[in-house]
């Protein structure tokens, strides 16, 4: 849905099963067209496409994509966004850090990122800018030491410039600007603003420029440009929250050293704070609930000094709350942005409010996003029906902005 300062507002759609594209295409007809006509019976309504490779290879094929691009403009709707950041299977299967799987370091992510490009050029309307969210280079402790998440980060240089320079040579054939949106997250190797920084200056902006330079035999100030151009960020509001990073420090910094936002994906993190009326126990089997086995739940402990500890995953966090200086912890884990509290639990919900309300006043970014894909696995009594919570999800962001 089109939304003030000229943006895009939708919800991803990595929340619905479906590993190939008849499933995909089948829960676009079941759920985006209600979603629609709740939200957006007359205007245009614009679709967050998921597409795992083995979706994208089928959409792909044939005349696959003239057809979805004729049943977009039936139904009055649009794709301006796409997730590449899960793979494969992101459903009914444990994952856990095999969403990082293939990572940029291997030819697999860069060719499946490629299609996703090839795909969202064919479909993007005349005129507006599209972005593809990815995975924030690797998994960190897939790298054993400093050396070798030092060739990691080379390795995953390579291959971004090289998806640069495609997207240049889709600009420079079509008029079409696509932009890749590097999404950090707990355990990547990019996770926080200070690593965000770092990777650009240290390799995209350096040896990654250098390479695009001569790739499009161009100066390396221009190659720069291009980097900063097509290479942007996917601020996710949950994964800095769980950095305890405020909305605004992180979007200043990045604007400081000429780094975009290209999309603003909106969720929320599981938190809960020391409390003199609900004890470290209750609170403890409250997060029971929510320690489920197909995702990763990275937890991040704050102590009473504000010194972070992390856990790769919500049980040793929960062990960590006995540690006598703990203040706080919050867990990655995307629960509905319209509720602040879950009983002894709360939300980051105040993270969302404080980053749109930014966005108000500073539009850092022209997409928006919904991505609360944990509805299969929330505890019994946070079930909801799913086209309704999602329209309950996009109504609470409207009312935000």
């Amino acid at each position: 849905m089109k939304t003030i300062h000229q943006s895009h507002l939708t919800y991803c759609t990595n929340i619905h099963p479906g590993e190939n594209w008849e499933a995909v295409f089948k829960s676009l007809e079941t759920y985006a067209l209600a979603i629609k006509r709740d939200l957006a019976p007359i205007e245009q309504f614009g679709i967050g496409l998921r597409l795992s490779d083995t979706a994208a290879k089928e959409l792909l094929e044939g005349n696959a994509l003239q057809d979805f691009k004729q049943w977009l403009e039936k139904e009055n709707c649009y794709v301006f966004t796409m997730n590449g950041f899960p793979f494969g299977d992101f459903h009914d299967v444990v994952i856990k850090d095999k969403v990082h799987y293939p990572d940029w370091t291997t030819p697999e992510r860069f060719q499946y990122t490629k299609n996703l490009i090839d795909i969202l050029s064919e479909l993007l309307p005349t005129g507006l800018a599209g972005g593809i969210s990815t995975s924030p280079l690797s998994y960190k402790f897939w790298h054993q030491d400093e050396a070798a998440t030092h060739q990691a980060k080379l390795s995953c240089t390579q291959h971004y410039i090289q998806i640069a320079a495609y997207l240049q040579q889709i600009e420079q054939e079509k008029g079409t600007l696509i932009h890749i949106d590097i999404e950090p997250e707990p355990d990547g190797l990019l996770e926080n603003t200070a690593e965000v920084l770092a990777f650009y200056q240290d390799y995209l902006l350096s040896v990654g420029a250098t390479q695009l330079a001569e790739a499009l035999n161009c100066s390396v100030e221009k190659a720069k440009e291009y980097v900063l151009r097509y290479l942007q960020i996917c601020y996710d509001v949950c994964h800095f929250a769980l950095a305890f990073e405020e909305p605004k420090d992180t979007i200043n910094q990045l604007h400081a050293h000429g780094i975009q936002v290209g999309k603003i994906q909106i969720s929320a993190a599981l938190k809960c704070k020391r409390s003199k009326t609900v004890s470290i126990e209750q609170q403890q089997q409250a997060l029971k609930e929510f320690d489920e086995p197909t995702y990763l739940h990275q937890a991040v402990l704050r102590l009473q000094d504000g010194n972070l500890r992390k856990f790769p995953d919500l049980k040793e966090g929960m062990e960590g709350m006995n540690d006598p200086d703990f203040a706080e912890l919050r867990t990655h884990f995307h629960v509905p942005v319209f509720l602040a509290n879950y009983g002894y639990l709360s939300s980051t919900q105040d993270a969302i409010e404080a980053a749109l309300s930014l966005w108000k006043e500073n539009p850092y970014s022209t997409h928006l996003e919904v991505e609360t894909y944990t509805w299969g696995v929330l505890p019994t009594a946070l079930q909801a029906d799913l086209q309704q919570s999602i329209v309950r999800e996009l109504s609470w962001i409207k009312a935000q902005l």
